[in-house]
């Protein structure tokens, strides 16, 4: 390279090296690694029954396997839907876990996250079906919000935690 020359462009370098790369020869899979996750709040009619199915069969192996007593996950755990939640989450988690592309870690992390989820499981449901399902009663917004109250307050920062503010340098002259 003479003094006037510009050095080489390190893109072109590059490209010039990967123009060989043939994608054939890649080692592995860039198939996403575990199940579908559904969003329950959006589920159409249509994938309904493929998703209901595929985490009751789940739940059904799940249940037995780990020995989850009926106080934990009820048979009318279907119509819980935190409980749907958190098992959704599990399902999708265990497939995850034990995806054949997994490097070998999953196993151990399903099993902590699992440690972590029995307590919220427990918590959903607290055993309240013991004499077939109760029906759940959802929590409604409808007319509990006064909201002129609601405007009053979202009219501020509320940032001086509860203190006043404190003036403003104009605010704090005397007017003398």
């Amino acid at each position: 390279m003479t003094e006037y020359e510009e050095p080489p462009d390190l893109d072109d370098i590059l490209a010039a090296q990967l123009s060989d790369f043939a994608p054939s020869a890649r080692h592995g899979s860039s198939a996403p690694i575990g199940a579908h996750v559904v969003h329950w709040a959006t589920l159409t009619d249509k994938d309904a029954p493929a998703a209901w199915n595929a985490l009751r069969e789940w739940v059904e192996w799940f249940t037995v396997r780990y020995r989850i007593s009926e106080s934990v996950v009820p048979p009318c755990w279907f119509k819980h839907g935190q409980l749907v939640e958190e098992l959704s989450a599990l399902h999708t988690a265990h497939a995850a876990a034990f995806d054949p592309s997994d490097a070998g870690f999953g196993p151990i992390g399903w099993h902590e996250r699992l440690s972590l989820a029995i307590p919220r499981l427990t918590k959903a449901y607290s055993g309240g079906c013991a004499r077939g399902h109760d029906e759940p009663k959802p929590r409604s917004w409808t007319d509990i919000v006064d909201e002129d109250e609601w405007d009053a307050w979202t009219s501020q920062g509320h940032a001086h935690g509860g203190r006043p503010p404190a003036p403003s340098p104009a605010e704090g002259q005397d007017a003398s």
